[in-house]
């Protein structure tokens, strides 16, 4: 394998593309208490045994050496369900507390969260996104299988009053089931002060049951949402963010889209992945990983596991190739990666 260049790579996470990862995402958990439809299967799916999933030393361990020695400055908790792993503050609080501070974020689906939110506030989490998809109870019942609407919508609130804001809330519009609610779902952010952000649906469900005649594109969704509002390009810089965003009737309120597939934003990539038991992922799409647990578990020093932090980065594709006739999704479903 041919190597980073030592005096470009040093202290980053870069590939050969000259894209340098600043943003990890860390899975606490593969495990889940809803069953979301686009996700996996009614049953669920077998979760990793207890011994191959980190622990909170070693996942503050690999977040320490992300941040001090690769330059990582954001830190996004995600899962399965992160509400579910029972260190999380702790996680946070020792997170929070690295030199330099990353900017720490969770992505949940905030069953739970009304009981969190203000722990997670005092142990410095700095944004939260909420998975929430439809407002329809029974179509929420459908779609997740879990009749838990309520405490979604009463976890959003506590973290608006935690000062977790802008709680952003993320929605994933699916055809012929609530691709008729992306109005509805804008009037309730923009009523209640969230920021709304639309995400295309992707190859990445356990089933492998996706098509694109299902997903609703950003073009679709900007299209129901001007039925109802203006919408103008918002003339912040994006730089690697993943969504596109738009003020609505001209601010200060926002929208976005976040088009993986119809308008994907690979070339200013900046994510790398970690999964709860100690992979590293340089794409989401990725059919390959990159193994820390057993250097980790076996004694390697922090410099060692950088540099094979840095090897696994260096081999990035450029693309993720879902339009290639070749694609073929990832082994992992997105509950087992992390978002």
């Amino acid at each position: 394998m041919i190597l980073p260049p030592r005096n470009a790579s040093e202290l980053r996470l870069l590939d050969t593309y000259g894209r340098v990862a600043t943003d990890l995402r860390v899975s606490l958990t593969d495990r889940c208490n809803l069953r979301c439809s686009y996700c996996m299967p009614p049953e669920g799916l077998p979760w990793l045994a207890t011994p191959a999933v980190l622990t909170d030393d070693e996942v503050v361990r690999l977040v320490r050496i992300a941040v001090e020695r690769l330059g990582i400055e954001e830190v996004r908790f995600t899962g399965g369900e992160p509400l579910l792993r029972s260190g999380l503050v702790d996680i946070l609080r020792r997170t929070t507390a690295l030199e330099p501070r990353p900017q720490t974020m969770l992505t949940t689906n905030a069953i739970g969260l009304a009981r969190l939110a203000e722990p997670l506030a005092a142990a410095g989490l700095d944004r939260i996104n909420v998975s929430l998809d439809t407002l329809d109870r029974t179509r929420f019942r459908e779609l997740a299988r879990r009749d838990r609407i309520t405490d979604v919508i009463a976890g959003l609130d506590a973290a608006r009053d935690a000062g977790l804001g802008p709680v952003k809330i993320n929605a994933v519009l699916l055809r012929g089931v609530n691709d008729d609610e992306a109005v509805s779902l804008l009037e309730f952010a923009v009523e209640h002060g969230y920021e709304l952000r639309f995400i295309e649906q992707m190859p990445l469900d356990a089933q492998h049951a996706w098509s694109r005649e299902t997903m609703v594109t950003r073009e679709e969704i900007l299209a129901r949402l001007a039925t109802r509002f203006t919408l103008t390009p918002d003339p912040t810089e994006r730089g690697g963010a993943p969504a596109e965003t738009w003020l609505v009737d001209g601010g200060p309120v926002r929208v976005g889209v976040i088009a993986s597939v119809t308008s994907a934003f690979c070339g200013a990539c900046d994510r790398t992945r970690l999964t709860a038991d100690g992979q590293v992922r340089n794409c989401l799409f990725a059919r390959s990983e990159s193994d820390l647990r057993t250097p980790l578990r076996e004694g390697a020093s922090d410099e060692e596991i950088a540099e094979l932090w840095r090897i696994a980065m260096w081999g990035k594709k450029p693309g993720h190739g879902i339009d290639d006739p070749g694609f073929l999704q990832p082994d992992r479903p997105m509950s087992a990666i992390g978002g």
